[in-house]
């Protein structure tokens, strides 16, 4: 690549595309990107951390520092090619995720013993979900990037058509099979997440396994067939018995939990004066409608809620990484400059 191409941000960021690209399709420059990449751990999933105040670090080894550790467990760094391309930095020093602990046909080798791993490493295997608030959102990001990629590869290790296994290819971004050359790739499910509104207010709600006081946006997996606007209507009618007027896509997040999701989040006007909500039992525990002040309250709220007096709890939101949080401040951010322009 030509200095000339790389000096400015786009650039860099064009550089990259065409760098990562190249490592996906060539299994060779991939396998020598190894040489000179660092590697971030798991074991079963759940990624190698370490404790530092109230947030975790998340280390990363060197190929040689890789192989060493293998090399203890009496394993050799053909074990390395299970590992799966997730990034990569400015300088095309490429990043990669390899699993220790998944006992799958994809690897030829055993699993790791967890705390012998973590006593060497100092640090801990965490649930990525347990962990996900004590992460900066790069990190929490790759380490999206790498569980998707790493569940998905030991999800679909045989054809569908043939039931033979399939070979992933050095970079992880695809699998295929040798018996009829049909190739894989990592998918993720499009689930629309909607804020509603009604002008003044926005409407929120909850499910059951949602911590006590907390409330967010709808959602609901796209179907097959649908246009993410016909989702959305359909989510809402089904949810809340709400009909959408006018609605405006807003931005998208990958999610890992409970899978692989893209959550593709939208904003929607209910139409005037049909506001009466009909709550699907066996969609949710609760919605309701809340105004500016209730909510921009609750943005403002940090550390513990406590139960107050009367046993009510105050209104909680989805914390800073979630998208629905992004849309409720939006919401509220337009809600200011509207009365501000009033």
């Amino acid at each position: 690549m030509s200095e000339s191409r790389l000096s400015d941000g786009s650039g860099v960021a064009l550089g990259l595309a065409w760098y990562l690209f190249e490592l996906k399709e060539d299994d060779e420059a991939c396998r020598k990107a190894q040489q000179t990449g660092v590697f971030y751990l798991f074991h079963d999933l759940a990624p190698l951390l370490q404790a530092s105040g109230h947030r975790y670090l998340v280390p990363r080894l060197s190929r040689a520092e890789l192989e060493g550790l293998l090399g203890k467990f009496g394993q050799d760094s053909q074990r390395i090619e299970d590992s799966v391309l997730i990034g990569c930095a400015n300088q095309q020093e490429a990043w990669f995720a390899l699993d220790v602990g998944l006992n799958s046909a994809a690897s030829k080798q055993a699993s790791l013993p967890k705390s012998e791993v973590e006593a060497e490493l100092g640090g801990s295997f965490v649930k990525l979900r347990q962990a996900l608030f004590q992460l900066t959102s790069v990190d929490s990001s790759l380490l999206f990037t790498a569980q998707a990629l790493l569940r998905w590869h030991d999800g679909h290790q045989f054809c569908s058509r043939s039931g033979q296994p399939t070979k992933k290819n050095m970079a992880g971004s695809k699998r295929v099979c040798p018996s009829n050359n049909l190739t894989y790739y990592p998918q993720m499910a499009p689930v629309v997440i909607t804020l509603v509104t009604d002008g003044a207010r926005c409407l929120l709600a909850r499910q059951s396994s949602f911590p006590k006081g907390l409330y967010s946006a709808l959602a609901g997996f796209c179907d097959i067939g649908e246009s993410v606007e016909d989702a959305v209507r359909r989510e809402v009618a089904e949810e809340v018995g709400l009909e959408v007027g006018t609605l405006h896509y807003s931005s998208s997040q990958h999610w890992p939990f409970p899978n692989s999701s893209l959550m593709i989040a939208c904003h929607a006007a209910v139409k005037p004066g049909h506001t009466e909500i009909q709550v699907n039992q066996r969609e949710l525990e609760a919605a309701a409608w809340f105004s500016l002040d209730e909510v921009a309250t609750a943005l403002r709220r940090k550390g513990s809620f406590p139960q107050q007096q009367s046993g009510a709890l105050p209104l909680l939101l989805p914390p800073k990484l979630a998208i629905a949080h992004h849309m409720v401040r939006e919401w509220v951010e337009r809600q200011a400059c509207a009365s501000l322009a009033a």
